[in-house]
């Protein structure tokens, strides 16, 4: 975030012959601040450097802009349009892309001279990461609410509230909001709890791991509230580095973490072994980054 702050402090004074970015698949969209400011510094660097374990987490279209940073242009061309062009077809409305066949292996080898691969399985001793799917029945009268609002759009909530999506994309959202416990009533951020099926499974998911530390990730507000008054014990995840020195410590039972803000970066492996999706979301790189917090 910092990004286009101190590219405009320096300006054409830029001081720097090197960069190296971490995490680079934030740099991904080439209409973002940070990537529009980083490619002003370009012709006063010599050397830069991508670091990243998702390079391509929604397709290889996320490829373009890192790419550019490094060869300004030269193996997937000057214009994300072009790249496009050449490489994938669109739909009838222009706004999704699909690889053509046979452009996979294009791609990849035109950028392979500019990229190292290291696997961590090569380094590192790591067991195995077990994945366990938790199927939560919500019961037969919020099953029955849940297929009513898909079927209508509208939900009538049993404390008077009613919630109505206005579009396909806001129907899906909201129903993610309702699979978790919870509808937002208003722009505001009022929200109505509809059942307590997902705070009971992670009650279950407690006990059952009793004396083990639990990272716990959370997609909307009205999740991060319900959990934490189920939950007292719990602490939520923020900038203050205590709070990580405190997991890594072994000294939170519970550490309640946004994908977004705890997906990059954070060294949270020494804390514990178990990482539990209290919601889901949409982005798979988040999603890989958040399992990667402490499967390293």
């Amino acid at each position: 975030e910092n990004v286009p702050w101190i590219i405009e402090h320096f300006g054409s004074k830029w001081p720097f012959d090197m960069i190296v970015i971490d995490e680079s698949s934030t740099f991904k969209n080439s209409q973002s601040k940070r990537f529009k400011a980083l490619r002003k510094t370009l012709p006063f660097v010599d050397r830069l450097v991508l670091l990243t374990g998702t390079p391509s987490p929604n397709g290889l279209q996320d490829l373009w802009a890192q790419m550019f940073l490094v060869d300004h242009g030269e193996r997937l061309g000057r214009t994300l349009t072009g790249f496009r062009q050449r490489f994938f077809d669109k739909d009838y409305f222009g706004y999704k892309f699909t690889i053509r066949d046979g452009s996979a292996p294009k791609i990849e080898s035109l950028v392979a001279d500019k990229i190292i691969h290291m696997s961590a399985d090569d380094y590192l001793d790591l067991p195995d990461r077990i994945e366990i799917d938790v199927q939560v029945d919500l019961g037969p009268k919020a099953a029955a609410e849940y297929k009513e609002f898909e079927r209508t759009s509208l939900a009538e909530l049993d404390d008077g509230e009613e919630v109505e999506a206005m579009s396909a994309a806001v129907l899906a959202n909201k129903l993610m909001q309702f699979s978790n416990g919870a509808l937002y009533t208003d722009p505001n951020g009022a929200w109505s709890a509809v059942h307590s099926a997902k705070l009971d499974a992670l009650a279950d998911l407690v006990e059952d791991n009793s004396g083990e530390t639990m990272l716990v990730a959370y997609n909307f507000k009205s999740d991060l509230a319900r959990v934490k008054k189920r939950f007292p014990q719990a602490v939520i995840l923020d900038k203050d580095q205590s709070t990580i020195d405190r997991w890594n410590m072994g000294e939170i039972e519970m550490l309640l973490a946004h994908p977004a803000s705890a997906g990059h970066g954070l060294n949270l492996q020494s804390g514990g072994a178990l990482c539990v999706w209290f919601g889901l979301n949409w982005s798979l790189e988040l999603t890989q980054q958040f399992n990667a917090r402490l499967h390293r």
